[in-house]
C-alpha cells in the first residue's frame, strides 16, 4: 500500500485540510482497514495490492469477511465496487477491532457492541465454580479492559 501512495496509484484519505496527512491503510494483527477516496483508479490498485499480496504471501484474503464502506457515496456505485472486489457492501457503524466505527459516541445504540461483549464475558463464566474473591478479581480484570479500551476512544454518553 505504501509502494501503490508514493507511486500515486492510490489516494488515501486526507486528514486536515491545512496540512494534510494521507491515510490509506490501517493495520493490527490480521485486521486492515483501506482508506481512500471514491475513484475507479483506487479500486483497481486495490484489486492488484490484493492480487499481489496473497501472490507473494502465499495467504488469502478472505473476501467473505471482506466489506466496502463508503460514507457519502452512492449505493449503486458501492454495489458495482464491492462486484468488483468480490466483496459485500457494509454499513455505518461497523465493528474494528471490537469497537464501532462510524457512529456518534454519544447515542446509546453505538454502545450496543460492548455492551454485548460484556455480557457474553459474563454469561460465559461458571460462576458457580468462582470464590467470591476470584470473581472479584475476573470482574476487575476482564470487564474494566474490555471498558478501559473502548473509553480510550470514545466519550462516554
Amino acid at each position: 500500500m505504501e509502494a501503490m501512495v508514493k507511486h500515486n496509484l492510490f489516494t488515501g484519505y486526507n486528514i486536515e485540510e491545512s496540512d494534510p496527512v494521507s491515510v490509506s491503510h490501517l493495520q493490527f494483527a490480521d485486521d486492515t482497514l483501506l482508506l481512500g477516496v471514491k475513484s475507479w483508479a483506487n479500486v483497481r490498485a486495490l484489486r492488484v495490492v490484493l492480487v499481489l499480496f496473497e501472490t507473494m504471501s502465499g495467504l488469502k484474503v478472505n473476501f467473505n469477511k471482506s466489506m466496502l464502506v463508503g460514507v457519502n457515496i452512492p449505493d449503486s456505485w458501492l454495489s458495482e465496487v464491492a462486484s468488483a472486489l468480490c466483496c459485500k457492501v457494509g454499513k455505518i457503524p461497523f465493528l474494528y477491532l471490537g469497537l464501532p466505527i462510524g457512529g456518534d459516541s454519544g447515542r446509546m445504540i453505538l454502545w450496543e457492541p460492548v455492551l454485548a461483549r460484556l455480557k457474553n464475558r459474563l454469561f460465559g463464566w461458571e460462576i458457580r465454580f468462582l470464590s467470591f474473591g476470584g470473581l472479584l478479581v475476573l470482574l476487575k480484570s476482564v470487564l474494566t479492559s474490555i471498558l478501559v479500551y473502548a473509553l480510550s476512544f470514545f466519550k462516554a454518553p
